[in-house]
């Protein structure tokens, strides 16, 4: 039987990026915390496997070192639909692709170095009045923090769990051997779907393809990207195929009681964003800071603060994922004028304020789609 404490201050269930986050950011500030999870390290999960500029800002406060031989550098994003392409640099630093598995390693020898308990294989039943029930015993807490994903339990069992997905679409991925044809995340533009091209290391690329479509996948779909699938055909996959929903969902609260949400757990934007895990960092910091303060509201506040960019370049984004006339226009306007791209794109990464993105980048945007 897996020994617990008797008394944690915080019992973190879920031992994601976001829970071991949180547990760093805890113990941080001086906070005894324990972390559960059903599953065994390291936890693999579908992602496009590349981190922003504004994510490892993040986990550089955390104290979290990625190990070097397990990134793969890229300088931007591009965006290809059919004969159109456009890019842009990051303004400020680069991303780095690295594999889920590896960035979740970096995570627990960091939780592990600041002194964070850390259970494997140890399922959470249920909530006893302030503390939680595992195994058949009771352990004693301050305050329980869910950060076990879009389907919380801890969500559930708090009564937080009343906001419908706004949006559900699906993701599948794959890993292949090949050397890197691209400095940039790709972002291949077809109908109602669309594929991620991540480099992860000198041989290595993470493909993901996203719809709303869970019976799509990417051997349906060489007809639309000729450019992407001639890059790959001499290109073996590395990994099985690995499917997750990705969903959209804003909870009209995050706390209740002594119970807190993180991560997925505390509502979700659609992965084209790419921003899931800062997001779940941030947050992490955030309420450290709060229980610190012993105010929830301050993490309330900074949790609807958080989400709010990458909530509004999602629904942008998406957008041209309903709409064929508009995306071929979009994507036709930005290549003719790049600029347009990269104040998006600073945006994206928080390094642009809401009015150099309208002035320098929306208004010439629409001009554009209508006069051309």
């Amino acid at each position: 039987m897996v020994d617990f404490p008797q008394y944690t201050d915080a019992f973190i269930v879920g031992g994601g990026p976001a829970g071991l986050a949180t547990a760093i950011a805890l113990r941080g500030r001086g906070f005894s915390v324990t972390v559960a999870d059903p599953a065994e390290p390291p936890i693999d999960k579908t992602c496009g496997e590349g981190l922003m500029p504004d994510t490892l800002v993040a986990l550089a406060c955390l104290g979290v070192e990625l190990p070097r031989e397990h990134c793969y550098p890229y300088r931007g994003i591009r965006f290809i639909g059919g004969h159109t392409s456009v890019d842009a640099s990051f303004p400020k630093g680069t991303g780095l692709g690295i594999r889920r598995t590896h960035l979740h390693q970096a995570l627990i020898h960091r939780a592990e170095e600041v002194g964070a308990t850390l259970r494997w294989g140890s399922a959470v039943k249920g909530l006893s009045g302030k503390n939680l029930v595992v195994g058949d015993r009771t352990v004693e807490c301050r305050w329980v923090i869910g950060a076990d994903g879009e389907n919380s339990r801890v969500r559930r069992w708090a009564g937080l769990d009343r906001a419908p997905r706004s949006s559900v679409r699906y993701g599948f991925r794959r890993h292949f051997s090949v050397s890197p044809w691209t400095d940039c995340v790709e972002i291949y533009w077809g109908p109602r779907c669309q594929i991620y091209v991540t480099p992860i290391g000198p041989q290595e690329m993470c493909i993901v393809l996203m719809s709303r479509d869970p019976h799509l996948r990417l051997e349906h779909v060489r007809a639309m990207f000729p450019e992407l699938f001639d890059n790959l055909r001499n290109a073996h996959p590395t990994t099985l195929e690995r499917g997750a929903v990705s969903a959209t969902r804003r909870l009209a609260r995050v706390s209740r009681g002594n119970v807190f949400l993180v991560g997925d757990a505390s509502g979700s934007v659609d992965a084209i964003t790419g921003e899931g895990l800062r997001l779940g960092f941030e947050q992490a910091m955030a309420l450290a800071e709060a229980l610190v303060h012993r105010d929830t509201q301050v993490y309330a506040a900074a949790h609807r603060r958080l989400a709010r960019r990458p909530a509004f370049m999602a629904r942008l984004m998406l957008t041209m994922d309903h709409s064929d006339w508009l995306r071929r226009r979009v994507l036709n306007s930005m290549a003719s004028e790049p600029r347009i791209f990269a104040r998006q794109l600073a945006m994206h990464v928080g390094a642009s304020t809401i009015t150099d993105f309208v002035c320098g980048s929306m208004l010439p945007l629409g001009l554009r789609i209508l006069t051309a």
